[in-house]
């Protein structure tokens, strides 16, 4: 499609969208108080009378306050990590199930992948949508596909081999990890297996690491984009020319953003990334602040496809953390910690990358000093290692340090040390 062509979708979806939220209790009461009529959307431009829609508006209305349709027309649930307070949910009528696979198959035919390809998708499944997102969508485009979830690296490897494996869906710390057992049992992907392309994303991750998962491999590695509040991956992917993540615009409205001052950007200039979904029945969401902070990189691209190009995510412009997909905030880990009365109030949580996976480190300073009670201290942090994987479904290294070791800060708590340089 042409830029033209694109605009004139997206105004069309725009304008349905804002008359079909009128349906959602949520914006119609917002929509009242700024006295905003959906005959007042004339043009794109006329986004911006909208407000913006926060990961606290989902929070404040959870679970299903924001809905634009009776939950009885939903088939299905997805939600995402909370905090101390609720989870955001979003719902899915039988269209936009259908619409989020169709966006996925896209992405995949994109990079090459074709119906005679196996696919095999090592994604947790349930309510993180990476696994039955990508499954929905390489189903769409008529591959085998292969639901190996996430871990069990010999199984993965012998399905690989057995099934001729073609393309995975992997977070990109797994495929070094995989790479490490295959080296391990003496497979050479290169020689004995049939792989040709990754799909990687959900975790951040450097152009550095993408190009040592391809040379480790000898396949092509395709960055992924996506969120569960506009549907979950399938939002934007690189092309096969990996010069941008191509967003899908007559699916979503893309707006960057000064995080302050809530101003557009020009393009070229980093600022948080909005999107506006307008093609959802379910539960749209207009003018989404992501937190993401990204920019434009270009509306044309030599692969033929005028739909925008997004640069690698840069960082957040909030405190949330993203560990080998899993969203994760710091006031989680407080949380936790505090529920221990062993323990001080000062913490640091630490980030890393060791040998291409993501870890993540917790130091906390102990109320009183124990070190000489050895068995204690072993088992207060196994105890509290435990408590944090219930809370954030990761397992972190815990250290107990005495009082008064870790850096106090005279203003904002320092809390969160991000090493892994994965942003650049």
């Amino acid at each position: 499609m042409t830029r033209e062509q694109i605009e004139a979708l997206q105004l069309e979806g725009l304008q349905e969208t804002v008359r079909h939220c009128m349906h959602s209790e949520f914006y119609r009461k917002r929509f009242q108080e700024i006295g905003l009529e959906p005959g007042d959307i004339q043009c794109l431009d006329d986004l911006r009378k909208i407000p913006f829609t926060t990961k606290q508006d989902l929070r404040d209305t959870y679970p299903f306050g924001i809905a634009s349709v009776p939950l009885e027309q939903c088939t299905r649930l997805h939600s995402s990590s909370g905090t101390t307070g609720n989870p955001t949910v979003i719902l899915h009528t039988d269209k936009d199930i259908d619409e989020w696979a169709n966006q996925v198959a896209r992405n995949l035919w994109m990079v090459g992948l074709r119906p005679t390809d196996v696919f095999q998708n090592s994604s947790g499944y349930g309510m993180f949508t990476g696994g039955l997102g990508f499954q929905n969508g390489a189903e769409k485009m008529g591959m085998l596909t292969v639901p190996a979830a996430a871990g069990n690296s010999l199984r993965q490897i012998k399905f690989i081999k057995d099934f001729g494996t073609t393309a995975i869906h992997a977070v990109p710390s797994y495929l070094t990890r995989l790479k490490e057992v295959m080296d391990k049992e003496g497979v050479d992907p290169r020689k004995d297996t049939k792989l040709r392309i990754f799909a990687i994303g959900a975790e951040p991750h450097s152009e550095e690491q993408r190009k040592r998962i391809e040379e480790m491999f000898g396949v092509k590695a395709y960055n992924s984009f996506g969120m569960s509040e506009m549907c979950g991956p399938g939002v934007g992917f690189e092309c096969k020319q990996q010069n941008g993540l191509h967003f899908w615009e007559d699916y979503y409205i893309v707006e960057i953003v000064d995080p302050e001052t809530l101003e557009p950007v020009p393009d070229g200039e980093i600022g948080e990334l909005v999107l506006t979904s307008i093609r959802r029945e379910a539960m749209p969401l207009l003018r989404y602040r992501t937190r993401d902070l990204t920019r434009v990189l270009g509306r044309s691209c030599p692969c033929g496809r005028n739909h925008v190009r997004i640069d690698r995510m840069k960082g957040r412009s909030d405190d949330m953390m993203v560990l080998k997909g899993v969203n994760i905030f710091p006031i989680q880990i407080e949380k936790i910690l505090m529920q221990f009365p062993e323990l001080a109030s000062n913490y640091l949580i630490t980030l890393t990358t060791d040998d291409d996976n993501d870890n993540m480190t917790v130091e906390v300073e102990l109320e009183e000093l124990f070190t000489d009670d050895y068995q204690r201290l072993v088992a207060l942090t196994k105890d509290i290692q435990r408590a944090l994987k219930d809370e954030i479904l990761l397992t972190p290294h815990v250290k107990l340090v005495p009082k008064g070791t870790l850096p106090q800060s005279e203003g904002k708590a320092v809390r969160v040390v991000d090493k892994r340089k994965v942003y650049q």
